[in-house]
């Protein structure tokens, strides 16, 4: 098999198990982040005054890049950008808002949402083998897509890809999006993201504690987790016995 068809297989196959790779890191990194708590002198920052404002830190460029996908989804329209697992699926090509910046927002917003958990285990190696782990994962799921996309569009994807680049935005390129901001179709969509991430960071801050025999949580993990627990609830009701985030064409 030519490398181009491997490399669109790979593709294919990785993007309908995408969701797994998440969860690989999360494992690991839990496993790096009690080893920094067990051992705090592997980590220039444990418990030092700093600590705390480097775990917001974390938080931050996680949730920087949950915002960067509220963006994308925001103002895309019906059938695209979406979070569908069995295949590609785009009635429109998106050349607009952040998709006039960059190819693959979603997946750029990606990447900071899980930089963050990387990042909060202190271990510098291990966020340079995500940065490489992402790279190579997620550069296979990108080729898919975009032969998906070339196929489909044709000559006007190819005119649209060669000014817009995949993965690092430039920012002279911005067109102002097509479509009002569609705040029903983030909540329907992104109540994932949001309670995934908040969970995240409270597993790492409650388990460092169960090590260290330590009952002083990080309340701010703890009350995000909680919050987007109760919102993410209301949200899957509302979305799946209800019309109410129904929207004509979003």
């Amino acid at each position: 098999m030519a490398l181009q068809e491997e490399f669109e297989k790979q593709g294919v196959w990785l993007f309908r198990y995408r969701s797994f790779l998440p969860i690989i890191i999360l494992l690991i990194g839990i496993a790096l982040y009690l080893r920094t708590e067990a051992y705090p002198e592997t980590f220039f920052l444990k418990e030092t005054p700093f600590e705390v404002y480097y775990q917001l830190l974390c938080l931050s460029i996680g949730l920087l890049g949950q915002f960067i996908r509220v963006y994308a989804v925001g103002y895309a329209p019906k059938n695209t950008s979406g979070r569908n697992v069995k295949g590609q699926v785009a009635e429109k090509l998106n050349t607009t808002g952040l998709y006039s910046l960059v190819r693959h927002p979603l997946y750029l917003g990606n990447f900071f949402m899980w930089l963050g958990p990387a990042m909060l285990t202190g271990n510098f190696w291990f966020v340079i083998a995500f940065c490489f782990l992402f790279w190579v994962y997620y550069e296979r799921i990108m080729f898919a897509e975009e032969q998906f996309l070339r196929k489909k569009f044709g000559i006007t994807y190819l005119q649209w890809a060669q000014k817009v680049p995949a993965f690092i935005p430039n920012f002279t390129n911005f067109v102002k999006p097509d479509l009002p901001f569609s705040w029903k179709k983030i909540l329907k969509q992104e109540k994932n993201g949001f309670f995934n991430l908040f969970t995240v960071f409270f597993l790492f801050d409650i388990s460092g504690k169960l090590v260290n025999t330590n009952h002083n949580l990080n309340y701010y993990f703890l009350s995000a987790y909680i919050l987007s627990g109760i919102a993410f609830l209301i949200l899957t009701y509302l979305k799946r016995k209800t019309y109410v985030l129904d929207e004509e064409g979003r």
